[in-house]
């Protein structure tokens, strides 16, 4: 059974800082992508942040230089850090993994959503 549990998030001021954690279970490891989403109300789920199995990451245009993701392979945690947080960061951010192993979903899929299987239950990110 998979799972993704996330963490961090909460209230923050405009540019200040929050951390995200999503620790996932021992089937999800370093050959799997994982990534951030994230869903405003009525919007579709967007791809913030990935990392690639190479180890490379990628972001959406909007977090370039403020948001960085990475991983703890030795604990199995996922990370965003994110800095100079705006309110149009406000929103729901989510952990996904892919479930297909050693597959690298590249620059043009990697924000599509549907090429994760694994979800976990959502942080909430308010910025005031």
């Amino acid at each position: 059974h998979v799972q993704l549990v996330e963490s961090g998030g909460g209230s923050v001021q405009a540019g200040g800082s929050s951390r995200l954690s999503c620790a996932a279970s021992e089937v999800i490891d370093s050959s799997n992508c994982m990534g951030w989403f994230r869903q405003r109300p009525g919007k579709e789920r967007e791809g913030v942040a990935v990392i690639e199995i190479d180890g490379n990451s990628r972001y959406v245009d909007s977090v370039k230089g403020r948001f960085t993701i990475s991983k703890d392979n030795t604990k199995n945690i996922l990370y965003l850090q994110m800095n100079n947080l705006s309110l149009e960061d406000t929103t729901m951010y989510y952990c996904a993994a892919d479930s297909l192993r050693y597959r690298s979903l590249g620059a043009v899929n990697w924000d599509f959503a549907g090429n994760y299987e694994y979800w976990g239950q959502g942080t909430q990110v308010t910025v005031s």
